[in-house]
């Protein structure tokens, strides 16, 4: 999951800060799900979907 928000995340060109504020998230804890040492909850991932303009499903699966 943390590799499809970092790529989501940057291709919508939005820093760590950017996209945690938009979400009301602490940045480290979005540097956290990003580099896979936290899990998160069912809120957090509806919070960074609607943040990134994506389905919360687009989070989780891996683009073919």
């Amino acid at each position: 999951m943390g590799k499809n928000v970092r790529a989501l995340r940057k291709g919508a060109s939005l820093s760590q800060e950017e996209l945690a504020f938009r979400a009301g998230l602490k940045r480290t804890y979005l540097s956290d799900l990003e580099r896979g040492t936290r899990n998160p909850s069912v809120k957090c991932l509806g919070r960074l979907a609607e943040a990134l303009g994506v389905l919360p499903s687009r989070l989780l699966v891996e683009d073919r």
